[in-house]
């Protein structure tokens, strides 16, 4: 979102950390004393009613938002729309000592967006270059359509949208990023739930690879370069919305056969920033430290589809298919 109202910072500030992760990433509290919890990734970082201070990070903080920024390198807004847009919003009870924090009202009910029969979200999907067997797969596994956005206060209302949509272990739509076509609109869905974020599942469900992305764009433009590769990489491809780690943590709690991580995330000063602290998170993880993790960088530009729309005007100029390069990014994780 452009901006926040000041009133909405407030209200993410009210949040405390083991409120947040309980609704969240509940796998990640470990709870060492009555009144103390500790986390599975950093077993540094204790928390005590409001308050929290990683020993290894020598950072501290009170709530949910300085959590996000100072350890998990959020920008601010990013971590406000993070504790704002997750499926709960938190409030404590009355009578309720801030320590506990632990009951949570919903202030949005999440309404997946409706179908529209039409053609222009397949058709901006082909001039960011996606191949139409990838589009294809999206549509069959129903994470990708065209959609309209509501909102009358908004200049955006009535908009054609492209949905791409998360569901959870029932199928259930219960995350939706809306990314305008003949505008800029870039927006969650208000009640989305952020840890069942755009993925497109691997053909074999039982796969033990998990590609990693910042948006449903990149993961969509790494299957088409596979696809006009000629490359049967069978793997699922998970969208994170941005830099945060909640939904891959979600992801690998749910899906627990995998066993290889590929974070392909931009290749720019934010993207290598969040790949090293993901990296770290999983290897310092009792749960995940088993997984083997990678960095790919797109081969050329800044994002997978930079790379792609680079990649066919090779071709194009070239009339054969360019070269495929990969490349590994872990010199600069050192």
């Amino acid at each position: 979102m452009p901006w926040i109202e000041k009133e909405d910072i407030n209200r993410a500030k009210a949040v405390g950390l083991l409120a947040y992760l309980r609704a969240n990433e509940p796998q990640e509290l470990r709870q060492t004393a009555p009144n103390e919890y500790r986390t599975a990734t950093h077993g540094s970082l204790v928390i005590r009613g409001d308050r929290w201070f990683w020993n290894r990070g020598n950072v501290g903080g009170k709530n949910a938002v300085d959590f996000l920024v100072r350890v998990r390198g959020m920008k601010f807004l990013e971590a406000v729309e993070s504790v704002l847009g997750s499926r709960l919003s938190f409030v404590s009870p009355a009578g309720r000592e801030k320590e506990e924090n632990a009951a949570f009202s919903p202030k949005y009910d999440f309404y997946p967006p409706k179908y529209c029969r039409g053609n222009k979200a397949t058709d901006y999907l082909q001039k960011r270059g996606i191949s139409p067997a990838v589009i294809a797969e999206a549509l069959k596994f129903g994470v990708f359509y065209e959609s309209r956005y509501y909102n009358p206060q908004s200049e955006f209302h009535n908009t054609a949208v492209c949905a791409f949509v998360g569901k959870n272990e029932n199928g259930k739509v219960v995350f939706a990023a809306l990314r305008g076509i003949d505008c800029d609109l870039k927006i969650d869905k208000a009640g989305a739930d952020k840890r069942y974020n755009f993925t497109l599942p691997a053909k074999n469900s039982d796969c033990g690879e998990l590609a990693v992305f910042e948006s449903p764009i990149d993961a969509l433009s790494h299957a088409t370069l596979e696809h006009r590769n000629s490359r049967e990489y069978d793997v699922h491809r998970l969208s994170l919305g941005g830099t945060s780690s909640v939904a891959l943590f979600s992801f690998l709690e749910r899906n627990q056969q995998i066993k290889k991580v590929a974070l392909c995330l931009d290749n720019d000063e934010a993207g290598l920033t969040a790949a090293r602290k993901i990296k770290a998170e999983l290897a310092n993880s009792e749960i995940f430290r088993h997984i083997e993790v990678s960095v790919n960088l797109p081969p050329n530009g800044k994002d997978y589809n930079e790379a792609l729309l680079l990649e066919i005007q090779t071709w194009r100029e070239a009339d054969k298919p360019a070269e495929r390069r990969v490349f590994y990014c872990e010199e600069f994780l050192k």
